[in-house]
């Protein structure tokens, strides 16, 4: 089951980092919890954790918020969702995960941060398989970034047998 209390670490995060980054401020939306496929937004970043917390971390959202976000943090205009956007919005959602294991750690849970996993596309499917995610919502004054946390706690930091299992579905092209 997922642990609420692996929460709050990633929305402050999220809150100062995009303050202290792009000078936005966030408003978190109501919570809920989600067994489905996660249909995905335009862009979505994703990462894993590993150690005593394992998981998912996934930061969905349109692409005229990923880029919004993008001009911000860079002081240029984007126009198209290039290889400089993606990789800024990657590192965006680095940043937020990283601090956020760096709370989580303060109060007793190691965990590391794999690279992070840019997927673009409107409507590919994302699962964590039978594991619930909680879904945050962080309004801006660019646009929505849905967090989505499918994080549990291990009794064995290194037990991967303790692993959530995901899987990535992509519509055909067309």
């Amino acid at each position: 089951m997922v642990n609420v209390k692996f929460l709050n670490p990633f929305v402050d995060a999220a809150t100062e980092v995009l303050k202290a980054e792009v000078d936005l401020d966030v408003t978190r939306g109501n919570l809920s919890l989600q067994k489905t496929a996660l249909t995905a937004d335009d862009i979505t970043v994703l990462l894993t954790l590993v150690g005593q917390v394992q998981g998912v971390v996934l930061y969905s959202m349109s692409e005229a918020t990923a880029l919004k976000i993008i001009a911000l943090m860079m002081g240029q205009d984007f126009q198209e969702f290039d290889n400089l956007a993606q990789s800024g919005i990657a590192e965006m959602g680095n940043v937020i995960t990283g601090r956020a294991t760096v709370k989580l750690e303060s109060v007793g849970y190691h965990s590391n941060i794999s690279t992070p996993t840019v997927i673009l596309g409107n409507g590919v499917k994302i699962s964590t398989l039978d594991f619930a995610r909680i879904v945050v919502p962080l309004q801006t004054g660019v646009g929505d970034i849905i967090v989505h946390l499918a994080l549990r706690e291990t009794q064995n930091g290194n037990d991967s047998s303790e692993a959530i299992n995901l899987t990535v579905d992509v519509p055909p092209i067309k």
